[in-house]
């Protein structure tokens, strides 16, 4: 059932990293091998959350998902994304940054590089954003619960989330973005830094907005679906189970398009924070994302792994850190292969706590109580 399941991701694995290792050397195969680990773990909500939906569909829209849905994730957010980042912040066409990265990579890298202050803010503030509105979030389980607990309870007042990225935003443009490391130097990229910091900020919400648009639109499709079918049932018809299909498939496929875009909105970013070369990045991420999938898949069809309960946890601290590093780096360079294995580190962590903890409470013979909850590493 694994190998079935795996088997294609496994595949892919192995031929793209022996491929990074073949055109760029063992730099690029530690950096995508990252990259992989780092995409799979931020997004492992991203499958739990998927296949509790996928379920609800029936066999052709489960396809669409898993077919048409694929290579939406790879090609669309996995490669195309980046590649508009760096053409956006550059201020070069698409099709050129493309051309620059293989036929002169040094000018390539001059123009990443001068566009980092602007790429760092955007990406910063997004991830910054994510990690606050989880940290603030009211949860049954926390991790660090010395730090988690008092949080959770400022997490009541309103708005707060975006009070502190902004408080950070105009930091970071008063001290790193002054003296901002680029190609020939450095230089004030104070109004850089807002305005991409900003755009970064907006966009978040956006993104926010348009999941709420589309999960609301599900719900009214469900239920109309459920009255369709109370109705059928008092008329004596037949009603069998084959999973929703017409509008409301429809609108569960958009919505579950929309919360990958939204899900890989952090691994897209973060990748910044390890390298700046757009085909390790795309190379790393795709790997990743059709783990996604395939653990999607697994989950529909063999129950859930939602026992480890801090994996989440790991994975939004990782994204915290992420957004601090790629601020850090506005003015200071910092190794990506510390970078990355930062994220696999908190991530590993919360990992090996959620093990620890499933034992003691299968050793208590029950569910463990949130006063007992915290970390063990």
């Amino acid at each position: 059932m694994i190998l079935k399941t795996f088997g294609w991701s496994f595949a892919i694995t192995a031929a793209g990293l022996a491929f990074a290792a073949w055109q760029w050397g063992w730099e690029a195969f530690g950096i995508v091998l990252i990259l992989s680990i780092l995409e799979i773990s931020l997004s492992f909500d991203n499958a739990v959350v998927n296949a509790g939906i996928l379920k609800k569909m029936n066999a052709f829209w489960q396809k669409i998902f898993l077919t048409i849905g694929i290579l939406i994730a790879v090609f669309g957010m996995r490669l195309v994304f980046p590649v508009a980042i760096v053409a956006i912040s550059a201020k070069v066409g698409p099709i050129e940054a493309v051309q620059l990265a293989l036929d002169k990579p040094e000018q390539y890298e001059a123009l990443v590089t001068d566009a980092h202050p602007a790429i760092a803010a955007f990406g910063g503030m997004f991830l910054l954003m994510i990690f606050l509105d989880f940290i603030f979030d009211e949860r049954d389980h926390k991790w660090l619960g010395w730090l988690e607990r008092p949080l959770s309870k400022l997490g009541k007042v309103d708005m707060l989330s975006v009070c502190v990225a902004l408080i950070v935003l105009l930091i970071t443009a008063m001290t790193f973005a002054t003296n901002a490391h680029t190609s020939s130097g450095y230089a004030d990229k104070s109004a850089t830094v807002l305005l991409s910091g900003v755009a970064g900020l907006i966009t978040y919400l956006a993104v926010n907005g348009l999941s709420s648009f589309f999960e609301n639109k599900l719900e009214e499709e469900e239920e109309r679906e459920h009255e369709e079918e109370e109705k059928a049932k008092a008329e004596g018809k037949q009603v069998s189970a084959v999973g929703l299909a017409g509008k409301a498939a429809f609108f569960l496929f958009l919505y579950l398009e929309v919360l990958d875009a939204s899900f890989s909105f952090d691994g897209v970013i973060g990748a910044f924070a390890i390298t700046n070369h757009i085909f390790w990045m795309a190379l790393g991420l795709g790997i990743g994302a059709m783990y996604v999938r395939s653990l999607t898949v697994y989950l529909v069809r063999q129950g859930t792994l939602d026992d480890y309960v801090y994996l989440e946890h790991g994975a939004h601290y990782a994204i915290g850190a992420l957004a601090a590093i790629l601020l850090i780096t506005i003015e200071h360079e910092i190794s990506e292969i510390i970078t990355g294995l930062v994220g696999v580190l908190l991530i590993g962590a919360s990992f090996w706590s959620s093990v620890v903890r499933n034992k003691r409470v299968a050793a208590e013979g029950g569910e463990e109580s949130e006063d007992k909850t915290t970390v063990h590493v």
